[in-house]
């Protein structure tokens, strides 16, 4: 028996040998194959060929900053012209003004570019170095030193403290828990809040202290570096001697401390097997791609119909000149005196505007703790034409409660639970009696299964007691005392704290755990102690979790298992109510779990041991090895005990938000792992599907052609709600993808079941591809963070599943109501502002070029600046750019109107604020508004030709105030100051600049007068087609004010 075994071991241990030679001493190791085997006494020279533990998320160095940083901005359209159009005043025959008239502007845009971009990546510097620089004490041979985290290398022994960041991939060896357990916090690297259990490897713990490690001749195997934070691979092996097979004990995640996770109990020595780029946080350190906004590919887009306009402005003026002369540097000069109809300050001011917009957002009291995360798409919120929600801790809070309990002839609810409590008292006094006239000290936990009454069934109270029993110990909950000494109950699952809750509601508290022993007592102060055999942690594939145990007072050994129903159900003894009964739970909306257990004699559960240990240390599919034994022992035939109900309670004003979302033309799709029936149910009781609205289920096909025959039969149908599994949505999404997605974007509401990660950002980026409209994606836990990264517009919930899809999130809320706000109201004015800015800059550059146009138009087609130096840099800045920015804090509707009315959201959707109309409306009043001035200032000012400049500049200078002035809705006193002010500085400049402006000239009431009479024709017309809009043909908005 044990030649086999052993002949095996050898084999093992040559092959840990032969990768430790491989992988750690030849310097020709793969990057595909990194596993490594690393001795307790490995040498510098083994310890310096991985990579150092030097944190780096800085974006720049000194030799990249430059050339990146010109490189992101000059691959930018407006950018790179200016850059062209400056360049060319290099050139003699292109020269016009001075330099800096063209260079001021794009050296100003620049220099704030690099200013942000240094600050942020020194920032990011600076908090590297915090953490590079960290203090580590270090078991070596000469005493404990400390180094700094940049210094820690892989063979390294770490003693880590309470509340200390774990600095690199440790195995953690020992603790100062005698059971060898600790807790770590992970919200920083998984973003989960709930702490975790890691276990130290027995024979290190079992060491009389923390110096033997250092004499121990062991190894470790790691299998290679990879992202998945929920999986390890690798072995711990203790050499006896060299012809002795090595003492093996398998690693799992359980025995890990990754990077960024906090020590949250005791003292801990780990050994370090990962650094630097090689842990697990760094390789999940993504940087997703900078996400563009629909408004700024429209104004890229603008920008480029500007540059052909500037062309076709330029051959116009040629043309007419007959094309005499050096025409070709007639027309670049031109194109040069034309450069500010694109105006190179239109990005710094939409970016500006954005910093408002998410300032404001931030500071909302209305929504508060919200936090803008991407700064650069406000704009988006205003544009969404598709909602994707989770379901679990989005629509609901995550706030489980133990609403029905069903064991097949006996159902127990809310109002019945006292009843529970009752029957657990009497079993637990029919034991008590048992137990004196036995004259036994102990008490028996678990009532074996042979006790019958009645009709071949055992007594109830004792089968309420063994589902109780099962409940108590079927988790992965630790009873915690906080500072406060209150016991609070530690968990991975809002669902198992509720059923411990339960439990210790029904009369049967979780007292102590660790990882080998768990104690319950009951009301009258019994103690139950259970031996933990081995746990079979929950996963989302294979939806289930167990657990074995061993009765100490009885020597009996029990296998615990609870999961989804449709794994169960192949689990468990056959009977003939458990799909029906979760079915009728999953109607009224309620999570069920299905409960059962197996008797497992002293020699069953020894070869289970055996085998599993064989397949634990396997280096090869041991995820398969493992389930492959705890299928042929376990899994099968287990007694079914019953089935629980927990409900998770809707988030306060889902079912208002929902609705509002709905009316404002909101197509809305539910994504979530739940059953058929739960989702339906939700999908209901929270007003996502209206009363009388058709609903349409599709489950369960049974290959392509009942898929294909499914949506022939969808088509014919006319405006419903759907309901798919993701089982059916997989094979849409495999042959009939146009077809199926083509149909679904069509419909009101979508809601998918069953559905995987994967299959939510898949579905996302579908929608996005196929509709081309906006896309919002809004969830609470990690499995959500794929879909919010492929979304237009990511929303995170802070909520009991931790902030990971907050942190991934580009808008991060606390409850899922707030985003009526953030979409109705702040979507809308960032939308609307954005739009009119951009425009109203457009503008700003087009009436100047119209102006620049005329005057060479009527000077014999000469190219010659009308307006040079100060002039031109102070137009585009202190002359207007205050009360221009200003139009940032416009509101074309009250708040309470927006958010009264959803129906107002719909026409934002349809982009008329920025469209190629107003666009061309914008450029029609430009020519109109250039043209009057420059020729009203010919006409009225004949006789003083000399003052052209400071007679049309001024004339300018009054029509854009006015102008903006026309676009203002709601004025602010912002605005109002910013007006005056910017007035004030125009005719105190004129005092100081007079080489442009003759003082005795502008002083006459000829010259006032004048000017007003241009700025008046220039101007007052479109303040008359204004009005008359506004009463023969107001906007929607306007006729509800």
């Amino acid at each position: 028996m044990s030649s086999p075994t052993s002949s095996v071991s050898s084999r093992r241990r040559r092959n840990v040998r032969s990768s430790a030679s491989t992988t750690v001493i030849s310097p020709s190791r793969t990057p595909q194959n990194k596993t490594r085997t690393i001795s307790f006494k490995a040498t510098d020279k083994v310890k310096d060929k991985y990579p150092p533990n030097v944190v780096r998320n800085q974006k720049y160095n000194l030799i990249t900053f430059f050339p990146l940083v010109f490189y992101q901005q000059f691959h930018i359209f407006i950018n790179l012209y200016f850059l062209l159009v400056a360049l060319s005043q290099f050139i003699p025959p292109l020269k016009i003004g001075y330099i800096i008239t063209y260079f001021g502007p794009l050296c100003f845009v620049i220099i704030v570019t690099m200013g942000k971009e240094a600050y942020d990546d020194w920032k990011r510097y600076k908090r590297d170095q915090e953490n590079n620089s960290q203090k580590y004490q270090i078991m070596t041979k000469n005493g404990i030193k400390l180094v700094p985290s940049s210094k820690i290398r892989v063979g390294d022994l770490i003693i880590i403290n309470k509340d200390q960041r774990i600095p690199a991939d440790l195995i953690l060896l020992r603790t100062t828990e005698t059971s060898g357990a600790c807790f770590i916090r992970t919200d920083q690297l998984d973003g989960e809040t709930d702490w975790k259990l890691r276990l130290a490897v027995p024979y290190c713990q079992k060491l009389p202290s923390d110096e033997s490690l250092l004499e121990i001749d062991a190894e470790i195997y790691a299998d290679s570096p990879q992202k998945d934070i929920h999986n390890f691979i690798g072995n711990f092996s203790k050499i006896v001697a060299e012809d002795i097979v090595p003492q093996v004990e398998a690693l799992n995640v359980e025995n890990t401390l990754w990077m960024n996770t906090v020590l949250a109990s005791g003292t801990a020595i780990g050994f370090v097997i990962y650094t630097g780029k090689e842990t697990r946080a760094v390789m999940n350190t993504s940087h997703p791609e900078t996400k563009v906004g629909l408004l700024d590919e429209e104004i890229n887009r603008l920008s480029k119909i500007l540059f052909v306009v500037t062309l076709l402005l330029s051959l116009l003026l040629i043309a007419l000149n007959g094309f005499r002369g050096l025409w070709y540097i007639y027309l670049f000069r031109f194109l040069i005196l034309f450069s500010s109809i694109i105006p190179i300050g239109l990005r710094v001011n939409l970016d500006m505007g954005k910093t408002v917009y998410g300032y404001q957002i931030m500071n909302d009291k209305e929504i508060p703790d919200t936090i803008v995360r991407t700064s650069t798409i406000p704009e988006e919120l205003g544009r969404i034409e598709y909602l994707l929600s989770d379901k679990t801790g989005t629509l609901t809070k995550n706030d489980m409660e133990l609403k029905k309990l069903h064991m097949g002839t006996m159902a127990y609810n809310v109002d019945t639970m006292d009843e529970i409590a009752n029957q657990l008292d009497a079993a637990f006094g029919k034991q008590q009696g048992k137990d004196t006239h036995m004259q036994r000290t102990s008490r028996t936990a678990i009532p074996a299964p042979t006790i019958m009454v009645g009709k071949s069934r055992r007594d109830m109270s004792s089968r309420i007691k063994d589902i109780v029993f099962a409940l108590a110990l079927c988790h992965n909950v630790t009873p915690v005392i906080d500072s406060d000494s209150e016991v609070t109950y530690q968990a991975s699952s809002p669902d198992e704290v509720a059923i411990v809750k339960w439990t210790e509601h029904v009369g049967l508290t979780l007292v102590f755990r660790d990882i080998n022993e768990m104690h319950l007592r009951s009301k009258h102060g019994d103690t139950f102690e259970f031996q933990i055999l081995q746990i079979f942690p929950f996963t989302s594939e294979s939806k289930r979790m167990g657990i074995i145990v061993k009765d100490k007072a009885t020597d009996e050994i029990y296998f615990y298992e609870k999961g989804a129903d449709v794994v169960m159900s192949r689990i468990v003894q056959y009977n003939d109510w458990l799909d029906e009964e979760c079915g009728n739970m999953a109607r009224e909306g309620l999570r069920t779990l299905v409960v059962a257990r197996k008797k497992l004699s002293e020699e069953l559960y020894n070869d289970f041991a055996r085998r599993y240990h064989e397949a634990k240390v396997s280096l090869s599919d041991r995820k398969a090895q493992e389930q492959i034994v705890i299928n042929t022992i376990l899994e099968h035939e287990l007694e079914l005990l019953g089935v629980t109900g927990v409900e998770d309670k809707l988030q306060d004003g889902v079912k208002t938000t929902l609705e509002l979302l709905r009316n404002a033309g909101l197509k809305i799709w539910m994504l979530t792992g739940d059953k058929i029936e739960t989702a339906t149910c939700i999908a209901v009781s929270s007003k996502l599907i209206s009363r009388n609205q058709i609903i349409h289920q599709i489950s369960k096909l049974e290959g392509v052609e009942a898929a294909h025959e499914e949506l022939t039969n969808l088509q014919t149908k006319g405006d419903f709600c759907l309901i798919i599994d993701g089982e059916s949505l997989q094979i849409y999404m495999d042959h009939y993808q146009y077809e199926f997605i083509e149909l679904a974007v069509e419909l009101p509401v979508v809601v998918a079941c069953r559905c995987s990660p994967t299959q939510k950002a898949d579905i996302t980026r579908l929608i996005k591809k196929y509709s081309k409209k906006r896309v919002c994606c809004i969830g609470d836990g990690g499995n959500d963070v794929s879909m919010i990264q492929a979304a237009d517009v990511g929303v995170g919930i802070v909520g009991k599943e931790g902030k990971q899809a907050s942190l991934a999130a580009d808008f991060s809320v606390t409850q899922f109501s707030f985003l009526t706000k953030l979409l109705l109201w702040h979507g809308r004015n960032s939308y609307k502002r954005s739009a009119k800015l951009a425009q109203f800059v457009i503008h700003r550059g087009l009436i100047i070029s119209v102006i620049q146009a005329v005057f060479s138009a009527i000077f014999y087609f000469a190219p010659i600046a009308l307006y040079q130096g100060i002039l031109i840099v102070g137009y585009s800045t202190v002359y207007t750019m205050a009360p221009v920015f200003s139009l940032v804090l416009d509101k074309d509707v009250r708040e309470s109107i927006a958010l009264q009315f959803p129906e107002l959201y719909k026409e934002l959707t349809k982009g008329r604020s920025l469209s190629l109309k107003t666009f061309f409306q914008w450029l029609m009043i430009s020519v109109y508004q250039g043209g009057a001035i420059m020729i009203m200032s010919i006409v009225l000012f004949e006789d003083e030709f000399i003052n052209i400049v400071s007679i049309s500049f001024t004339a300018l200078i009054l029509n854009e105030l006015l102008m903006v002035a026309l676009e203002i809705n709601t004025w602010h006193r912002l605005m109002f100051l910013s007006e005056i002010l910017t007035l004030a500085i125009y005719i105190v400049s004129m005092i100081f600049l007079p080489t442009y402006f003759d003082l005795t000239f502008i002083l006459t009431e000829t010259f006032v007068w004048k000017v007003v009479v241009i700025t008046a024709i220039s101007s007052l017309p479109l303040y008359i087609v204004k009005f008359l809009r506004r009463r023969y043909s107001p906007p929607s908005y306007l006729k509800l004010t």
